[in-house]
């Protein structure tokens, strides 16, 4: 996946232009290393994690990850689910910075993702990625292998997830084609499936998609 650090939010810099789009430009996280940087840490110094519904060309969720100092990202189109028999699709995207786990507005019309963000939800993440001898493994690094477990601790999402790739190399998050599974494993226990994205309310604010658009579409 892309790289961290300085790099790590080139592509997304190159994408946006920060004089119209209310989306954070991101700081970097002096000191940052391992899966929790300084930055965006939860209680207890845990790594954060977001999920963002994104009314955009298409309507998708938005699954975000922090591994040191920027959120991994994934276009979720059906968005995650609390059933272990469902595997939704993953598609990687690149880089953004910490700050944008709270973002949530109106990115312009004409503007790389232009529509409506809300955060469905949010919360703190556990790495549980471990080799054939049950030794942790880094959670860059599983990433990097293509097999990430943890689990979440969100105000609507619980228990153990992982995310697979199933297509595409090491390298291939900027390719077109490539895609992971996210899915909840069966040890994390049963749930429902995601809810209508139209009528989610925010876990910040309580709002939805259309009352956002309503209250800041026209800032």
């Amino acid at each position: 996946m892309d790289g961290e650090g300085g790099d790590g939010l080139r592509d997304y810099h190159g994408k946006r232009d920060f004089g119209r789009t209310g989306e954070p430009s991101g700081r970097q996280a002096p000191g940052a290393g391992g899966a929790g940087g300084a930055a965006g840490e939860g209680e207890g110094g845990a790594p954060r994690f977001v999920v963002q519904i994104h009314d955009a060309s298409t309507l998708h969720f938005d699954f975000r990850l922090q591994v040191a100092d920027v959120l991994k990202s994934w276009s979720v189109p059906k968005g995650p689910s609390a059933d272990p028999s469902d595997k939704r699709l993953a598609v990687p995207t690149e880089d953004h910075p910490l700050e944008y786990e709270e973002f949530e507005g109106v990115i312009p019309a004409g503007e790389y993702g232009g529509g409506t963000v809300i955060v469905w939800d949010h919360g703190t993440y556990e790495p549980l990625s471990h080799d054939r001898r049950g030794r942790p493994v880094d959670f860059a690094e599983s990433l990097a292998h293509g097999h990430a477990r943890f689990r979440l601790h969100g105000a609507k999402l619980h228990g153990e997830y992982a995310l697979t790739r199933f297509r595409g190399g090491p390298d291939g998050d900027a390719a077109a084609d490539a895609a992971w599974l996210l899915v909840k494993t069966a040890g994390g226990g049963r749930g429902h499936g995601t809810p209508d994205p139209r009528r989610a309310r925010s876990a910040r604010t309580g709002r939805t998609l259309a009352r956002v658009a309503a209250e800041e579409g026209g800032a």
